[in-house]
């Protein structure tokens, strides 16, 4: 019995191909679009966890400059290395301290070049960042004192320059200086959403890019490490209270500096993201009631078109129910057939996006199930009214329709 009322249903679609190809259209367009932005949504907040990995644990970030709360940025003075000690000997929630400095430069061996980042800092910069030194060593404390010519590639400029060759021991300019290669860091990857490459930059002594690159002892900021138990609010206080008696900054004066969280502001995003998503996946389900708005249309029509055929039904015994059923199964099949293919279709599209986008491609089982039964109801709450008329035509009148 219900292999019959669904191979009705089937006949009747096969017999209007293209007609009910383009009823469901709306569907398959809905589906695709919520399976598209939820896997989207998965894939980022995923990149976002593995991103958060290659940054250093508890580590923040101590800079100078600040946004005023009128929106416009605050450039602060720079730091200094006192800074540095103020900050090791008068916070006992900080583990490690990293004076840094940066700048760019272009990177020289032998006939090979390549632009990339300057970092002066300490041996403190690798473990607060989470950096591994896959080839060679790290600094000497002579050569961080008296401002050695050493440099610890990152794989960027390992790879551009040397091209699968062992860079330890090789001497390359920065600034038309002579460095010695002493190490070569483990590659991290690119930034989220394109923002460029961590691995692209070469990291020298603090005191080496004062005193032969930048000739002062400016530092531009701290990288920082909060020990385990210390909350990010009591850590970010006691450095605010301390840089700002440091710096003289007046009780009704702005901090022209500023302390940021890294696990906490790629958080933000993350949490940012998810309402995207969200706000973009009810967008996209619109289109589902638009389709099946679409498919009471045609059951309609189809109602019209069928009516001396429901009269005959009747007429020979069918019951209202029996026809109800029959015009109901055809909506609620119609919609399923779209809800499949809109599957099929969202996440082969999410897939493509994904490679181009470098995010992992995570579909959700769940979201899969939920689409697919969200097509199903679509299709009896909107196929159900054209089903109730045909079930209650009249016999009589039915049949007198030309």
């Amino acid at each position: 019995m219900w292999l019959q009322s669904i191979l009705l249903p089937l006949r009747e679609i096969r017999r209007n191909l293209m007609r009910s190809t383009l009823t469901i259209l709306g569907i398959v367009i809905g589906v695709a679009s919520v399976i598209t932005m939820v896997t989207l949504g998965y894939g980022a907040n995923s990149k976002t966890a593995s991103y958060l990995k290659t940054f250093g644990s508890n580590s923040l970030y101590l800079a100078q400059g600040n946004t005023s709360k009128g929106g416009a940025w605050v450039q602060g003075k720079p730091f200094n290395y006192s800074d540095a000690t103020a900050l090791e000997e008068g916070l006992d929630g900080l583990n490690e301290v990293a004076p840094s400095s940066y700048g760019s430069t272009q990177a020289i061996w032998g006939n090979q070049n390549w632009p990339t980042n300057l970092t002066g800092s300490t041996n403190s910069f690798i473990s607060i960042d989470n950096w591994t030194v896959s080839k060679g060593r790290s600094f000497s404390d002579e050569e961080i004192q008296s401002g050695a010519a050493v440099c610890i590639l990152g794989s960027k400029p390992c790879e551009k320059l040397f091209e699968g060759q062992d860079p330890i021991g090789e001497t390359i300019r920065l600034n038309n200086i002579a460095f010695e290669v002493i190490g070569v860091f483990k590659a991290k990857g690119n930034l989220m959403f394109g923002m460029g490459e961590r691995d692209n930059f070469i990291l020298i002594p603090l005191s080496t890019l004062q005193r032969r690159i930048a000739g002062n002892s400016d530092v531009s900021g701290f990288l920082l490490s909060r020990k385990d138990g210390v909350s990010i609010e009591k850590i970010r206080s006691d450095i605010e209270t301390l840089m700002r008696e440091r710096r003289r900054i007046a009780e009704d004066k702005e901090d022209d500096f500023s302390v940021h969280d890294m696990k906490e502001e790629l958080s933000s995003v993350n949490s940012a993201l998810g309402v995207i998503t969200a706000v973009l996946s009810a967008i996209a389900a619109i289109s589902l009631l638009v389709g099946g708005i679409g498919i009471m249309n045609i059951m309609l029509v189809s109602v019209t078109e069928r009516t001396r055929e429901i009269g005959i039904r009747l007429a020979i015994g069918a019951l209202e129910r029996d026809v109800l059923k029959q015009f109901l199964l055809e909506a609620t099949v119609l919609t399923c057939f779209g809800g499949l293919i809109g599957i099929i279709l969202g996440l082969s599209v999410t897939a493509v996006i994904c490679h181009f986008l470098s995010f992992p491609f995570v579909p959700k089982p769940g979201i899969v199930i939920i689409a697919f039964m969200f097509s199903a109801v679509v299709g009896i709450l909107f196929g159900f009214f054209p089903a109730r008329k045909a079930a209650m035509l009249d016999p009589i009148e039915a049949l007198r329709h030309e």
